[in-house]
């Protein structure tokens, strides 16, 4: 028999953070890219800021970001549980947790796939990124570049996500037209709403039509928004668009 070994514990500093249009995380997309109009922001901290760290970084068009789930619970080994609930199968159904991308993991380690849009190095490093699906305050561990010819497998299976999630259609009310028409970024605030909730930011097992109404903040406003029945299918209407600032 083999002894059981324990590996000793390690620490690890985070080298940055993500400033992004999502200040909580409902309504973030359950994965990176599904919503290409997210902005952010990974501002590196001293000693990693220096713009030594990120020359050749130009170069790629995609990054890997290892992160931190902040806003989960912390792994506590006595409430240890093997298995989750991933949305994908309604919310309902248990799958092993590593066999998920659940927030929820024993260490609350992420990874998440990023367009690169730009590199300003005028005092510090601030890579922004689109795509992105980290709530800000993220703190980033690492950065590795994306290479296609060696992670890009379209053959590989995909279990119990085997494509993309399916869309709703969205509307939008009178007044949240009006309010977006006021704003500066009103077409780009436009396009990220309705590509956030054409995926239905609701609980998993909430997946008809309901009266209530739903708020998701997105940069500085809040959405409300409630999901409408459309002869067979569901839509999501945009109710309001409120700054909350």
């Amino acid at each position: 028999m083999i002894p059981s070994q324990t590996t000793p514990p390690f620490s690890m500093q985070a080298i940055g953070h993500i400033e992004s249009d999502y200040p909580d995380k409902f309504g973030v997309p359950r994965q990176p890219g599904l919503a290409s109009a997210a902005c952010a922001t990974l501002i590196l901290a001293p000693p990693f800021s220096d713009p030594l760290s990120v020359r050749g970084l130009e170069a790629f068009s995609h990054l890997w970001l290892t992160f931190v789930f902040h806003l989960s619970p912390e792994h506590d080994t006595e409430r240890w549980t093997p298995l989750v609930r991933p949305p994908r199968l309604g919310g309902n159904a248990k799958i092993g947790v590593f066999a998920s991308r659940s927030t929820h993991r024993p260490n609350r380690l992420g990874l998440s796939l990023v367009e690169l849009a730009g590199i300003d190095t005028r005092g510090g490093v601030r890579l922004d990124l689109r795509g992105c699906d980290l709530v800000s305050g993220t703190p980033v561990l690492d950065i590795k570049p994306y290479l296609p010819w060696v992670e890009a497998r379209p053959e590989a299976s995909a279990g119990f996500a085997p494509e993309a999630p399916p869309q709703l259609p969205v509307g939008y009310s009178a007044e949240a037209e009006t309010a977006l028409a006021a704003r500066s970024d009103g077409a780009s605030l436009r396009e990220l709403i309705t590509q956030v909730l054409a995926q239905d930011p609701r609980p998993a097992y909430r997946n008809g039509a309901e009266e209530r109404i739903y708020g998701v903040r997105l940069r500085d406003v809040d959405v409300r928004f409630r999901a409408e029945a459309t002869g067979e299918r569901v839509r999501i209407q945009v109710v309001a668009v409120v700054d909350v600032a």
